[in-house]
């Protein structure tokens, strides 16, 4: 999903930084945003400081808590970056940049990353960054008592150390050619130390400082004066409000309400696109809807039952039905057309009831029941999907019944506990982050329970590896092998889809998260005060 540049190999004569900066790129993803013209008071403008910013966003609860850690809906997401800084950031053409780290360096292995600090980066409190504060911070996510939702990023540490005030330097158990991509994971935010532990209260290093939070209704936050990048957080304040109900978050936008929203309703879009006072964002990224199937239940621990399953969805009905054309074809692997290591030349799988047949004939079956579980909590119109699903997979004699479970708890009762179910993911910047949480054989977001020995030894090798061109093989074989064998359905990638006042001005919209990469608190600004 990255143009990073370095698309080449590291060659001979490159100096040790020209090097370990093509090896950073080695994982990145070629990022697309297609968010259609800017609207002319955003491009004419110019970003300038004033206004209270007010967004609706379709997430958040009152279980949410303001640490790091604890982050698993876009509302915590987008206002944790908000608050908080990073040690690197990915910026809307999607190069990966230095934040609150510098400059880093890397040993020859790839297992050794020494970062230097920004100098004149503050916490709200008055503390200057140091490298305590950076231990603290990703010693809080590490452990076997960790619950964080980085555990996986972390894991592969094997020490963080200071080398000085100025320097941290991470050892990693094994290479990893994307380890500084991974420190902008949303969750790795770094706080001040405080008794040598991470202060987790909302203290940050970003842009806004903490105002006040009632969980699972709104928060809001005021500019940092000593925000060290003097281009950003133009907005005096910023409040993030939950809105579940897009009927709602839609009426609160157009009425000035808010000023911006995500998670637009497609199927009413037809409707904001004709107020000439709103704009709609339609971002192509790494958001995929998808249908877990358990690997380890029978008969779905059968290959060919799970082909047969992947057979029998009609893609482009849904791609034209439930997004309205916002989106693209999934082919059953989580990488989508915009990373640099997608697959081009895998062949797209279609609708095909006769080779859903064939599989399930194969695998020893005349026919199919299967309970399908879905809530709209799984995606808007998750409901709907497994309707067309349901519809669709009769032709292949694949019978399934819709169990409409209640969104509420469905994360909790549902997801990773059913056999069967409609589910999706956000996606995740680069080909390893995305398969190691997701994919791996001991990922604890391994919706499909699914075990692969060939991918998993691919896994590994991939990781560490600094030529492109083999990375691009061993990553298209994984793909390959995630789409006849893996645990998932995956039809179609969903546009990140959202809709702002025309009084909002804008850059290029970044597509590494949603939102601006979580960051519009930051990068927008008022065009009209």
């Amino acid at each position: 999903m990255n143009n990073w540049g370095g698309r080449s190999s590291p060659a001979a004569g490159l100096s040790r930084r020209s090097v370990l900066k093509l090896a950073a790129a080695a994982g990145a993803l070629a990022m697309a945003s297609s968010s259609g013209i800017y609207n002319a008071l955003a491009q004419e403008s110019k970003p300038k400081k004033g206004g209270h910013f007010k967004i609706g966003i379709g997430a958040g609860a009152t279980s949410d808590s303001i640490d790091p850690a604890t982050y698993t809906n876009s509302f915590t997401e987008c206002f944790g970056k908000t608050l908080h800084g990073y040690l690197t950031g990915i910026d809307a053409d999607g190069k990966l940049n230095g934040e609150l780290a510098e400059s880093w360096d890397v040993s020859k292995d790839a297992k050794t990353w020494t970062f230097k600090l920004r100098k004149s980066a503050e916490f709200h409190n008055g503390k200057s960054l140091d490298a305590e504060d950076v231990l603290a911070s990703i010693n809080h996510h590490r452990g076997e008592q960790s619950k964080s939702g980085a555990k996986t990023i972390v894991d592969p540490i094997d020490d963080v150390r200071a080398d000085g005030s100025e320097t941290v330097v991470f050892i990693l158990k094994a290479g990893n050619a994307d380890f500084p991509y991974l420190l902008e994971d949303f969750h790795l935010a770094i706080v001040p130390a405080k008794d040598g532990k991470a202060d987790i209260s909302g203290v940050g290093a970003g842009g806004y400082v903490l105002d006040n939070i009632d969980y699972g209704v709104k928060a809001t936050a005021k500019r940092f004066a000593n925000y060290w990048k003097s281009d950003a957080a133009w907005f005096d304040s910023f409040e993030a409000l939950a809105i579940h109900d897009v009927t709602a978050r839609t009426n609160a936008l157009t009425t000035g309400q808010i000023h911006a929203m995500d998670r637009t309703d497609l199927k009413t879009i037809h409707l904001l696109e004709r107020n000439k006072g709103l704009e709609i964002l339609s971002i192509a990224g790494t958001q995929f809807y998808c249908t877990a199937i358990d690997c380890a239940a029978p008969p779905l621990d059968n290959p060919d039952v799970r082909l047969a399953l992947k057979y029998a969805i009609d893609r482009q009905q849904l791609l034209d039905t439930l997004l309205h054309g916002h989106g693209k074809l999934g082919n059953d692997h989580p990488i989508g057309s915009t990373n640099r290591f997608f697959a081009k030349d895998l062949p797209q799988r279609e609708f095909d009831p006769d080779k859903a047949r064939f599989h399930l004939k194969k695998s020893g079956l005349a026919e199919l029941k299967i309970s399908l579980s879905a809530a709209d909590a799984a995606f808007a119109g998750a409901v709907d999907a497994a309707a067309i699903y349901q519809q669709n997979s009769v032709k292949a004699g694949i019978n399934i019944d819709v169990i409409r479970e209640p969104s509420d708890g469905y994360w909790d009762t549902v997801w990773l506990k059913k056999p069967f179910y409609m589910s999706y993911w956000l996606g995740r910047p680069t080909a390893d982050w995305m398969f190691s949480q997701g994919y791996a054989a001991d990922a604890a977001w391994n919706q499909g329970h699914w075990k692969n020995g060939r991918f998993n030894e691919l896994l590994l090798a991939a990781r560490s590896e600094l030529d492109d061109a083999k990375r691009l093989e061993m990553y298209t074989e994984m793909q390959s092998i995630c789409r006849d064998d893996g645990g998932e359905v995956i039809p179609v990638f969903a546009n990140n889809v959202s809709a702002i006042s025309r009084k909002i001005g804008h850059k290029k919209i970044a597509s590494n998260w949603d939102l601006d990469g979580f960051r519009c608190g930051e990068r927008w600004w008022f065009a009209e005060t």
